[in-house]
C-alpha cells in the first residue's frame, strides 16, 4: 500500500511540476512580485503639466492606474480639461481629453483604474485648476533567481521519483468461482 501512495504522490507531484510550466529538467516561470504604490500629482494654472515616467534600465513592468480626477480647494467655477499624452500601439505620441471638471457641475471623475504605460504626460489643457490626479504605480517584476532551496527540493524530489517503482499493468486472472 506504502508503494501504491509514493506512486499517487510522485504522479501529483509531476502533475502539479507539468501545470506550472515545468517537468523534470526542465525550469519552472520564474516567480513574480507585484508592488504598488500611490500615485498623486496636482495640476494648476503654476503648474500646467506634470511627466511620469520610469528608469529605462528597469526590466521590470510599469503600469500608472489612474483612479480619480478632482478639482481641489480654491478652483474656480471653469471648465477645466485635462488631457494625457502617451504612445499609441504605434509608439506615436498623442495628446486625449479624458476630463472637463467644473466645481458647479462636476468636480470630480472616477476613472476605475484606468491603465497607461510611463512616460505619461498629464496636462491642463484649459482652466486654472487646481486638479488633483491620483491613482498607482504598479510593478511587476519577474524573478530570474531561483533560490537554493527551491533547486534542493527539485533535485530531492527528481531523486525519489527515480526510486519508485513503475505501475505495472495488472495480470488477468483466471476463470473466478
Amino acid at each position: 500500500m506504502a508503494a501504491g501512495t509514493a506512486t499517487a504522490l510522485a504522479f501529483l507531484s509531476q502533475e502539479s511540476r507539468t501545470r506550472a510550466g515545468g517537468v523534470g529538467g526542465l525550469r519552472v516561470p520564474a516567480p513574480v512580485t507585484m508592488d504598488s504604490f500611490f500615485f498623486g500629482c496636482e495640476l494648476s494654472g503654476h503648474t500646467r503639466s506634470f511627466t511620469f515616467k520610469v528608469e529605462e534600465e528597469d526590466d521590470a513592468e510599469h503600469v500608472l492606474a489612474l483612479t480619480m480626477l478632482c478639482l481641489t480647494e480654491g478652483a474656480k467655477d471653469e471648465c477645466n480639461v485635462v488631457e494625457v499624452v502617451a504612445r499609441n500601439h504605434d509608439h506615436q505620441e498623442i495628446a486625449v481629453p479624458v476630463a472637463n471638471l467644473k466645481l458647479s457641475c462636476q468636480p470630480m471623475l472616477s476613472l476605475d483604474d484606468f491603465q497607461l504605460q510611463p512616460p505619461v504626460t498629464f496636462r491642463l489643457k484649459s482652466g486654472s485648476g487646481p486638479v488633483r490626479i491620483t491613482g498607482r504605480h504598479q510593478i511587476v517584476t519577474m524573478s530570474n533567481d531561483v533560490s537554493e532551496e527551491e533547486s534542493e527540493e527539485q533535485e530531492d524530489s527528481d531523486e525519489e521519483e527515480a526510486e519508485l517503482c513503475p505501475i505495472l499493468p495488472a495480470k488477468k486472472q483466471g476463470g473466478r468461482p
